[in-house]
């Protein structure tokens, strides 16, 4: 089955093609960088971790590229309210992102340009609009004449007649800043500077650019005028990501993106994440609180892209269960290493083809899970055979590939287990040692401290004792 895609654009899913056979230029609007990222971040970030990763597994060279947000109000205000600078401000979250998304197994985009270092893109596309009649100087601000752009809202589908009823109610007409505008829908490209605020140099005075054209600049500077992806959240549709097309388009005449493709929003029980709801988890808080890292990969993915998800205490317990089956299957030829040996043995393909089917249909991430967890389940039973009667009736070879199968397909979606001591050590354990160790696995185990738990579970590993769990409670034997 071929990969198909659905185009926020088109408001259909559609097959994937490239602009360059083989090549996949992928750009995803990044974090403003102001403070910790939160569940809604972490959605994101593994969500196009996910389909990036998969893009590679299927054959395309992938060029991804994210960007962070390095100035804007927020962080300025952040500064003031810790007197310290916008730069220290953004340094320190950029700082913070990369661990945070370092625990969660997010790989490193190719680059991530920041907008104070995109600035002369910025001041040149700018000019390009104002030569072409889209923007206009007013008293040091440039704004983007939206009506120029005939066809603004055909991203989002929204009419400006229709927002024109709906937001004059909403207007404030002694804004200074609405004042300096032909039309109250235009945008501010360029911003005039304010006292104790940074700013640059430009044709337009001293000054700051607006959010949207720091993502046109640096979509056509790292990526060129059109690329195949364009990625985000669905809450940058409108006005971030129409008003990206909108100015990029008016310079191009080209499209800026041939594909639109936007996640769902995170909600904590049942709401909408807010710190003045008190339900604002950011992914340090969560992490730290002990909740597995895959276990929250694998919330995100249990969950279709494109729709919502809801954070509740049910929903990671179930995922964190999800994630125990998964991972002593991906312990499978760890523990098993004798039996089944260590060579490099292919995958199977007739699971690599059920895989790809389900994620092909517009990244059916859900269906791959479904395909891994037949893996691990196998390799669990098989497993427990050896573990009771120390052989089974399958072929090494055939377990081997069966593992292989599991741990590269589980890759694809960035879930990985490998027990946390590798060197195994001869210590001799006595039944009361290890029956103390068991104990104390319980006791996480209740407290819901899941990483104490299965670190203890590792230790006896390699130590040579396999615990098996069932509802009966816990039995060990030595291997």
């Amino acid at each position: 089955m071929t990969l198909t895609l659905y185009n926020t654009l088109t408001r259909r899913q559609e097959p994937f093609t490239t602009v360059e056979p083989g090549k996949v230029r992928m750009y995803y609007c990044g974090v403003t960088v102001y403070d910790y990222c939160h569940l809604g971040h972490a959605r994101a970030c593994i969500v196009w971790d996910v389909v990036r990763r998969y893009l590679q597994f299927i054959g395309y060279e992938v060029r991804y590229i994210q960007n962070f947000t390095d100035i804007d109000d927020k962080i300025l205000r952040r500064a003031r309210e810790e007197h310290s600078t916008m730069e220290a401000v953004a340094d320190r979250y950029i700082q913070a992102y990369f661990e945070d998304m370092g625990r969660l197994g997010i790989k490193e985009a190719d680059e991530y340009p920041r907008a104070t270092h995109t600035m002369n893109g910025i001041q040149r596309l700018i000019h390009e609009l104002e030569n072409k009649g889209f923007a206009y100087p007013a008293d040091g601000d440039v704004y983007y004449a939206v009506r120029h752009f005939d066809e603004y809202g055909k991203l989002s589908g929204r009419k400006l007649d229709d927002l024109q009823v709906g937001a004059s109610d909403r207007v404030n007409v002694q804004d200074p800043e609405y004042q300096k505008k032909k039309d109250p829908f235009d945008f501010a490209l360029w911003k005039a500077a304010k006292p104790g605020e940074p700013a640059w140099e430009s044709p337009w005075g001293k000054g700051r650019p607006g959010w949207h054209i720091e993502c046109s600049a640096m979509v056509r500077d790292r990526l060129g005028d059109t690329i195949d992806i364009h990625a985000g959240g669905a809450d940058l549709i409108f006005p971030h990501h129409e008003n990206e097309i909108a100015q990029s388009e008016a310079v191009t005449g080209k499209p800026l993106a041939n594909y639109w493709l936007h996640n769902g929003m995170v909600k904590v029980d049942g709401e909408k994440m807010s710190k003045s709801l008190g339900n604002f988890i950011t992914i340090r808080e969560l992490l730290d609180r002990g909740v597995e890292p895959m276990a929250v990969r694998l919330f995100v993915l249990m969950a279709q892209y494109r729709k919502p998800i809801d954070f509740t205490d049910e929903a990671i317990a179930a995922a964190t269960n999800g994630w125990h089956t998964l991972r002593e299957g991906l312990l499978f030829g760890y523990q098993h290493s004798k039996v089944i040996g260590t060579g490099n043995q292919p995958i199977s393909n007739s699971y690599f083809e059920r895989f790809t089917e389900a994620v092909n249909d517009d990244f059916n991430f859900p269906g791959g899970l479904a395909v891994i967890f037949e893996l691990a389940k196998e390799l669990i039973r098989e497993g427990n055979i050896l573990v009771h009667q120390g052989k089974t009736d399958t072929p090494a070879d055939e377990l081997l590939k069966t593992w292989r199968t599991l741990v590269t397909l589980a890759d694809v979606l960035g879930l990985e287990a490998k027990p946390e001591v590798e060197t195994p050590v001869k210590d001799g354990l006595s039944d009361g040692e290890i029956e103390d160790f068991i104990q104390k696995r319980q006791e996480a185990r209740k407290a819901k401290n899941f990483s104490e738990s299965d670190r203890i579970r590792d230790e006896l590993l390699v130590k040579g004792i396999t615990l098996i769990d069932s509802r009966e409670g816990t039995r060990w034997h030595r291997n």
